[in-house]
């Protein structure tokens, strides 16, 4: 595990203040607007915020360096992951009041109110979630869409294994955007990738109301051999694939692999590869600066004929690949 003294992203300084209106300000432009109070008005802030984004998804260091009241309300539109790296703070949601330390992280819900109390010597790392990212990952997982709202138990033991595996999948998923391997604009691929694996590791291990329909999806034939093809799959969709290939690398046959595929998503092997590419493409053209063209977004996903990759894609999004840049 890392160290406790690790300040994340470091490399990616967004606020150095120890003014209380310029760090609420400032803050609310990446998450929401909230009250943010100091308790003492002795202690002086201390303000470091470390944040780099991805398409759905950001990932955060905040120290406010003194004891702080701070009320968002109603987050609205994302998840919030609060990951203690050390320090303590107080966490009312929900119906639950949570004392969060290194051993217990927070995971707030768009649509029920917080209260928090950040002590002077609490840093956390956050991972905040688009909304209708998580849903459209959750229900991938689950094959059908969610019945509702999703919502998480806002306690997250770190001390267990489920803990732990969110706690590590985030720490390094934030070591390496830290070093500029994610969320630079280097492979586009990696990123949504990530950001898949990120969402995917919190709805599968931290308890929520669709927890049982995800216990209930996961005994459909989510074996080895299915998870190596769709990390085979995302690896390399931008080079020529066939389904041996793909059956080879999964390490099974090629009849096996089809009916793994069929009792896991209900769509083969190079159905999914198609889907995945045509994610991919979206990801590519819906970059807010220096997306690359319809062609060169096609090619990247591993489309070589343009025609029908216009087709698929309105097919799948509604529009045309032209008119989702922009």
């Amino acid at each position: 595990m890392v160290g406790t003294q690790t300040e994340y992203l470091a490399g990616y300084p967004l606020l150095r203040t120890d003014d209380l209106d310029e760090a609420r300000h400032r803050v609310t432009e990446k998450f929401c607007d909230h009250k943010l109070d100091k308790s003492s008005r002795v202690e002086a802030l201390a303000v470091r915020h470390n944040h780099v984004a991805g398409r759905h998804l950001s990932i955060n260091y905040l120290h406010y360096g003194a004891d702080v009241r701070i009320d968002p309300g109603l987050l609205g539109e994302f998840y919030l992951l609060q990951v203690p790296l050390q320090g303590a703070a107080y966490i009312r949601h929900r119906g639950f009041e949570i004392s969060a330390s290194p051993q217990v992280a927070t995971l707030l819900n768009p649509d029920r109110e917080t209260d928090m109390r950040w002590r002077q010597d609490c840093q956390k790392l956050l991972l905040q979630i688009d909304r209708a990212f998580l849903h459209q990952v959750a229900e991938t997982l689950l094959g059908c869409p969610a019945p509702g709202p999703i919502r998480f138990d806002p306690q997250v033991d770190l001390c267990s294994a489920a803990g732990r595996r969110i706690r590590q999948t985030l720490e390094y998923a934030a070591l390496m955007a830290g070093e500029g391997a994610l969320f630079a604009g280097r492979s586009p691929a990696q990123d949504l990738w990530t950001e898949t694996e990120l969402v995917t590791t919190l709805v599968s291990h931290q308890a929520s109301n669709i927890s049982h329909m995800i216990e209930a999806a996961d005994h459909h034939a989510q074996s080895i051999h299915i998870k190596r093809a769709m990390a085979y799959i995302h690896g390399n969709l931008s080079e020529p694939m066939t389904l041996a290939d793909i059956a080879r690398y999964a390490g099974t046959n090629v009849r096996t692999l089809q009916m793994g595929f069929q009792r896991a998503y209900g769509k083969s092997p190079m159905q999914m590869l198609k889907a995945a590419r045509l994610d991919a493409a979206h990801y590519y053209l819906s970059v807010k600066r220096d997306a690359p063209s319809v062609t060169d977004a096609a090619y990247q996903a591993g489309f070589s004929h343009l025609g029908r990759f216009s087709r698929d894609y309105k097919a799948r999004f509604g529009v045309l690949p032209s008119e989702a840049l922009g």
